[in-house]
């Protein structure tokens, strides 16, 4: 286990700040303080926690995925998207706790075409109409067969800062890190519905990024 160099600055502060009140515990012999900065220090790492030798758990490479770690909280079939060219497409919505890993993994190999930000509310991820109306962020993909499709980050009432740092033009490959939503948040893949053999999912079932497949595309 890890800690994720996008969540540097944030674990530094946390490290500073318990090991200042730490020194003013121990020099007042609190200690029951030192006891709870421990805890909360450890609380607040974990976050931040990037989990090593995670392999998506089959070894073809039209499985696309989980691009996070958390809960399917919807699936969603619609008429057209513009991740999918204005085809439509099914949208696959994960739901992430501040306990979940908050690293997002590429669903499959794939070259990123555009990345497009959009500022927003902040409303509890939990309601539906978050999905539409919070800050997110939009990374525009195609797989190495050309079929467009996307990954949507999505803030939500806690977490207020999206981290993706790639470029139109790059490439990934299936379960690699992009980025990471810190704090609570929801991440979807949206992919043609044209273009899905199986959804491998169902509302409710709790996934793992870079490890648990949503669906099998068409070969």
């Amino acid at each position: 286990m890890l800690l994720t160099r996008y969540g540097f600055r944030e674990w530094f502060i946390i490290s500073l700040i318990a090991a200042t009140v730490a020194a003013v515990a121990v020099s007042f012999a609190i200690y029951w303080l030192l006891i709870s900065i421990g805890v909360l220090w450890l609380a607040l790492a974990s976050f931040f926690r990037d989990p090593l030798f995670r392999r998506p758990a089959t070894d073809n490479p039209a499985d696309l995925v989980s691009p996070a770690d958390g809960l399917v909280s919807a699936i969603i079939e619609v008429e057209q998207h513009p991740a999918t060219r204005g085809m439509p497409a099914t949208i696959v919505r994960i739901y992430l706790s501040v306990f979940d890993v908050h690293i997002n993994r590429a669903p499959c190999a794939c070259t990123i075409e555009a990345i497009e930000h959009a500022p927003g509310k902040y409303l509890d991820v939990r309601i539906e109409e978050s999905a539409a109306v919070n800050e997110h962020l939009l990374m525009r993909c195609a797989t190495t067969k050309g079929v467009p499709f996307g990954v949507k980050q999505i803030a939500g009432k806690v977490a207020r800062m999206i981290v993706n740092p790639q470029v139109v033009g790059n490439a990934l490959t299936r379960g690699e890190r992009y980025g990471m939503i810190k704090f609570g948040s929801t991440t979807e893949l949206i992919f043609p519905r044209a273009n899905i053999e199986t959804l491998m999912v169902t509302k409710g079932q709790r996934v793992k990024g870079g490890v648990s497949v949503l669906l099998r595309a068409h070969s």
